[in-house]
């Protein structure tokens, strides 16, 4: 269906966007109900059975049944109840204690049908779209939907079904739904191009638009030239990343702010605009069409700024490790000429030590036995093959130089870096560089502060006179800016992935305003000073406390090369243990009581009354005899990851398979089990020895590893874990407190 902007036309136009299997599953029997199902949706609980003692006949009590349990698993009632399936029919006859179904072909003729459509709408509260609010409130939570989301209409169409289920509105017919979603997206896609389009100058537009026309000698138009992105880690693929960056910012299109637009449909429009092809984006109306290719250019700098960034932080990672791995080699291929060096040292040491020896003939011997023009080469020799604790194999790093020449002038004039605090000195040597990185010497106003001691016996060359080794500083630079964008100290702007990590905090009227909840829920005074100044005391104390048993603590020392200690704890020794604690252990596990497993359960559920927090789904109401013993039944299954077959037994009717699966899937939620910990948690806190032990904290962590088909910069190897190929590692990591 092609849309001409025109909203007229297209609501006179037929909308379907379901399939034919769709529009007959949809509020029909298309199969027998699952077991699951059936103990969720088609379980009579007490309240359901003692509505229908007052029906008289079987057929009528069995037709009651049948709708009931209708509406609550398919949203609507059968126009005719000899539809429902066999199982459905052998269920509920069982929990009547009736031996034949087959009266309900009377009940289907008989005008008693509709009396109990009203009657199960008035007692269980089911009501029909157009009923006071229902439609209203529907609208409302799609239209929210809509706006922050980017989901399909069919997706739309189940989150409907499924709410329309959840609050007890009839289903409506299809198409009816089919059209009310329909009709609802094109509002909010009208709002969006308008938001998005309004306020942009006309130069602005016609720059836009001239993105979509092919320059003249030129296959691909500007707009296909601005979308492709880098796929390759390399010097000159980091140059044409930059050139494509300054090609983005050079088209002069300014945009008024979208505050008020959710990112997640700016983005989605975005991602439209860089798969589809230039001439469908050309045939578009011209409000979508505008409205897109603003999308495309809001997003397209910080996404051609990310790419840069990422090639240039793999391409000094390769540079860098690459250096080091030579350096390694150097180091290992030199060995010999080391050992050798250190084997005529240590003999001329030798000679220096002998007390038999006076000053006198010490040289004489040492000369004679080792030429002092040899001795002088050896020495020569053994400064050059030693290397420093903290070497940052700079002489490799010349040799590749060159690449860092070739992308350099454009990263310093492209890319705009700020800091954090912990960046600053790193930013101002950047900005240095921007001015003077085509100079052989530099003045002495070059910042020094992003030197550190490994690097600055290779870049301070005259400590008195400050003079700089200007590539040695080059390359002291890059490797204090990888470090900083991979810790944030060093970001960009606009970016999604190398922002400022503060941008996403609140602050000023909207921290003022959530200030209060805030505080309330992490348990903190509003004030941060009293905090502060206890955090900064008990810190003090602490450190005071430790350094004063620091000398005399054996188990505690430091090791290592001056500069590059390490702290050693020394592990703790095997205390045996007292006879006192063994007699103590054996009275107390002697008066501990002999208890299964699920008698604590339920005893933790008679004094703290858990239980009560676990509500029905639809029924909120809707408790039954021993309700607490088949929760607690099924907790046990769910904890114990045994499955509930342990704990079946058709003897008791709490702990029969029928009502176990029923208690499962209507009573165990993310909300109820959430309620009823709140629950046990209080209990807890009552507790004084609780009290007296305090908190602790539990936290969660996972990964997750995604094979990446096509070639990108976002993907590499790691075959220590996941052998050789192209991967994303995504990582995940939950808190429990």
């Amino acid at each position: 269906m092609r849309n001409d902007g025109n909203p007229n036309k297209r609501n006179k136009m037929p909308v379907q966007f379901l399939t034919a299997g769709q529009r007959a599953a949809y509020g029909r029997y298309v199969a027998e109900p699952t077991e699951v199902e059936l103990n969720r949706y088609f379980y009579l609980d007490d309240a359901d059975l003692q509505q229908l003692r007052g029906k008289r006949g079987d057929h009528n009590r069995l037709g009651f049944a049948v709708q009931l349990t209708a509406v609550r698993y398919l949203g609507r009632f059968l126009d005719d109840t000899t539809q429902a399936p066999p199982n459905v029919l052998s269920l509920l006859s069982k929990q009547l204690g009736l031996t034949d179904a087959n009266g309900l072909s009377g009940y289907r003729d008989q005008r008693q049908r509709f009396r109990h459509i009203e009657e199960i709408c008035q007692k269980y509260g089911y009501r029909e779209i157009n009923a006071p609010f229902a439609g209203y409130q529907l609208t409302r939570w799609l239209y929210a939907q809509c706006w922050t989301g980017t989901d399909r209409p069919i997706v739309l169409f189940e989150r409907a079904t499924s709410w329309l289920l959840a609050h007890k509105v009839l289903l409506p017919g299809a198409s009816t739904l089919e059209r009310f979603i329909a009709k609802l997206r094109y509002r909010v896609e009208q709002r969006l191009w308008h938001r998005l389009g309004q306020g942009i100058s006309k130069e602005s537009q016609l720059n836009l638009e001239a993105l979509l026309s092919v320059p003249e000698g030129n296959r691909r138009s500007w707009f296909d030239q601005l979308r492709t992105g880098p796929t390759t880690i390399s010097g000159p693929s980091l140059v044409r990343a930059l050139d494509r960056l300054e090609m983005i910012r050079g088209q002069g299109i300014t945009f008024p702010p979208a505050g008020s637009i959710p990112p997640s449909r700016i983005a989605a429009l975005a991602r439209f605009a860089s798969r589809a092809k230039a001439t469908a984006i050309s045939r578009l109306s011209k409000p979508r069409r505008l409205a897109t290719l603003a999308a495309f250019m809001r997003t397209l700098e910080a996404s051609a700024q990310d790419d840069a960034l990422d090639i240039l932080v793999g391409l000094l990672h390769e540079i860098f490790s690459k250096a080091e791995k030579a350096d390694q080699k150097a180091r290992l291929r030199s060995l010999r000429d080391l050992d050798t060096a250190a084997t005529t040292l240590a003999e001329v040491c030798a000679l220096l030590l002998d007390q038999s020896l006076n000053d006198h003939e010490v040289r004489t011997k040492i000369f004679a036995q080792f030429p002092r023009e040899g001795l002088e080469q050896t020495l020569q020799d053994t400064y050059a093959l030693v290397r420093p604790p903290d070497n940052v194999f700079y002489h490799e790093l010349q040799e590749r130089h060159r690449r860092v020449r070739l992308f350099l002038p454009k990263l310093l004039q492209h890319i705009h870096f700020v800091a954090a605090p912990a960046g600053e000195n790193t930013v101002a040597a950047l900005t240095y560089l921007r001015q003077h990185h085509h100079r052989r010497q530099f003045d002495d106003t070059v910042p020094l502060d992003v030197i550190n001691k490994a690097w600055l016996r290779y870049v301070i060359l005259d400590s008195e006179k400050k003079t700089v080794n200007p590539r040695a500083y080059t390359f002291c630079v890059l490797d204090q800016l990888r470090i900083a964008l991979k810790r944030r100290d060093v970001f960009v702007t606009p970016s999604w992935r190398y922002a400022d990590p503060r941008s996403g905090l609140l602050s000023g009227a909207e921290w003022e305003t959530a200030r209060s909840m805030i505080c309330r829920t992490l348990g903190l005074d509003s004030d941060p000073k009293p905090v502060l100044e206890a955090l900064t005391r008990e810190l003090d104390q602490t450190y005071r406390a430790v350094l004063a048993r620091l000398p005399n603590n054996p188990a505690v020392r430091f090791e290592g090369i001056p500069g590059k200690e390490e702290l050693i704890l020394s592990p703790l020794d095997k205390i045996e243990e007292p006879d006192s604690l063994i007699t103590l252990r054996k009275a107390v596990a002697e008066r501990m009581p002999r208890v299964d497993l699920p008698e604590i359960l339920l005893e933790i559920a008679a004094r703290t009354g858990f239980t009560v927090a676990f509500t029905h789904v639809s029924e909120h109401s809707a408790r039954a005899a021993g309700l607490t013993t088949s929760l607690c039944a099924v907790l046990l299954s769910e904890a114990c990851n045994t499955g509930m077959e342990p704990l079946v037994r058709d003897d008791v009717a709490e702990l029969r398979r029928d009502r176990l699966t029923w208690v499962s899937q209507n009573y165990l939620r993310d909300d109820t089990l959430v309620a009823a910990n709140a629950k046990l948690v209080a209990a807890q806190h009552r507790l004084a020895l609780a009290q007296v032990w305090g908190g602790g904290e539990v936290a969660s962590a996972d990964g997750i590893r995604f094979v990446v088909p096509v070639k990108t910069v976002h993907a590499g190897s790691n075959s220590k874990y996941f052998g050789v190929g192209r991967g994303v590692t995504y990582y995940s990591r939950r808190h429990i407190g």
